[in-house]
């Protein structure tokens, strides 16, 4: 079984990879952790304004930050999982909903496991809703793993 699992470094995606690492998956299947960074736009159209270091060194920390984020959950599964399950990680540069599913399409991925912000109708749509689009969108099964919010926590153990 070839399982994506897509992570933003969020606690809504690490109840994600948590949620992988319970799970008996059957021998010999495949985690491939991934996360999608977009280099910022240019903050004035004037781009002469701008110094020509900006734009490559802004990539390379984007970059930098997204490593780190597929490091730790690389890291959390390879202790986490059954030796015979493959772990690997990779950085995709895009716009994470379209980076997300074009990489499950290309790796022929049997399954997405994502974490969900669980914004609602109004917020999801100013900000766009990654879980949603990809839901609705993939060619193969998705899980999205939901988690608690603070408040939600603090109000059951009330």
């Amino acid at each position: 079984m070839r399982i994506l699992l897509a992570v933003d470094g969020s606690p809504f995606s690490e109840a994600a990879v948590n949620e992988v690492i319970s799970r008996p998956w059957p021998a010999a299947s495949e985690v491939k952790i991934v996360t999608a960074f977009q280099v910022p736009l240019i903050p004035t159209p004037e781009v002469w304004a701008i110094s020509s270091e900006y734009l490559p060194a802004l990539e390379r920390i984007a970059r930098e930050q997204a490593q780190a984020i597929v490091d730790s959950a690389v890291a959390a599964l390879a202790i986490g999982l059954d030796k015979s399950v493959t772990v690997s990680g990779e950085v995709l540069l895009g716009i994470p909903r379209e980076a997300i599913l074009e990489e499950a399409d290309r790796w022929e991925a049997d399954l997405i496991v994502m974490g969900s912000h669980g914004y609602g109708a109004w917020r999801g749509f100013l900000l766009g809703s990654v879980s949603r689009a990809v839901v609705t969108q993939a060619k193969c099964s998705v899980e999205v793993v939901h988690r608690r919010r603070q408040g939600q926590e603090d109000q059951k153990a009330a």
